[in-house]
């Protein structure tokens, strides 16, 4: 039994935060249900992928995200997004699908200080090929030692498949002043509201409700540069999670794009570094994650390879250099 646990503590810390990013706000569906059409475009199309554990797994764990929003009438916002996950020698598998809605309600006349709500439901599939993995009981001394996998593992795996609801919901503010100096934003998310039962061996496990908190602010430096100091929270049961970061961004008036870079530190866990562009509709980032928790003697402070790209459609006419914090 001892590694059955041993195998389900390791689902908990890469699994129940639904799919951990680091460049997290940059799959802003992922980060908060109520970033669903905050942009200045009617149409957002994003993908993700992250690879991580390549150093000290025989599988690494993969992510793959895809996401659409589209603006609509009456302040309203739809869209969807698609996730899967693939962890370990287990084949664990996570598969997600979510739906998405917000509303959006401008604080004042200007639309300067402004609200944003949403709300995500759907459906989780998750599995496991118990016959990939080995126990306790498994173990032999013939040969110097090894795993039998011919020797009945004394587990129960009553659900090696297993469905469950899911529902989030998310609570933004931002300030959206033009050519503002500052433009502050602050969200609040919580993800498993239902608190859904899951157990791979019949027990009455639920995956506990998980809170984010993030807030920041782009400070526009002068016309072509600026900066966005943020902060992340994330909190499930006793595990709290901290993430601190800043973005920058400078446009070359010639070229018309932006460069992005920014770092990231992910509280004794991992220091991250990414590098990006925009250019007309198009948003491009990769980034890598250099682990420095107690990990690293193995890993040998290599962490995750992260890469995403977002097309913007029907871009709003708006001024050539923006000022506002909306991805």
């Amino acid at each position: 039994m001892k590694r059955i646990f041993i195998l389900l503590l390791i689902f908990e810390i890469t699994c129940a935060q639904d799919f951990h990013l680091s460049l997290y706000d940059f799959a802003p569906l992922h980060l908060n249900p109520a970033m669903i059409g905050v942009m200045d475009s009617k149409i957002r199309v994003h993908g993700h992928y992250r690879n991580q554990w390549n150093s000290v797994a025989t599988k690494p764990f993969q992510t793959m995200l895809a996401s659409l929003d589209l603006q609509s009438v009456k302040r309203w916002s739809f869209g969807g997004q698609l996730c899967n996950m693939r962890a370990g020698a287990g084949n664990y598998n996570v598969a997600q699908f979510l739906f998405a809605a917000g509303y959006f309600i401008p604080l004042d006349k200007t639309r300067t200080h402004n609200l944003s709500f949403g709300l995500q439901a759907g459906l989780n599939q998750k599995r496991v090929s118990p016959k990939l993995l080995t126990f306790d009981s498994q173990w032999t001394t013939s040969e110097g030692g090894k795993f039998d996998t011919s020797i009945p593992n004394g587990e129960n795996f009553s659900n090696p498949i297993i469905f469950h609801e899911v529902v989030n919901f998310g609570l933004l503010y931002y300030y959206g002043k033009q050519q503002s100096r500052v433009n502050p934003f602050l969200g609040i998310s919580a993800f498993n509201l239902t608190q859904p039962k899951e157990s791979f061996v019949g027990s009455q496990n639920r995956l506990p409700l998980r809170l984010y908190f993030n807030v920041g602010s782009r400070v526009n430096v002068n016309e072509l540069l600026y900066f966005i100091p943020k902060v992340l929270i994330m909190k499930q049961v006793n595990n709290i999670e901290q993430t601190y970061a800043l973005d920058a961004g400078y446009y070359f008036k010639s070229e018309k794009f932006y460069l992005l870079a920014g770092l990231l530190y992910r509280n004794q866990d991992a220091g991250v570094g990414y590098l990006g562009f925009k250019k007309d509709s198009y948003l491009f980032k990769i980034g890598y994650d250099v682990n420095i928790s107690s990990l690293k003697p193995v890993s040998r402070y290599r962490g995750a390879f992260e890469i995403g790209l977002t097309w913007l459609g029907l871009t709003k006419k708006a001024p050539e250099l923006r000022s506002c914090p909306r991805l």
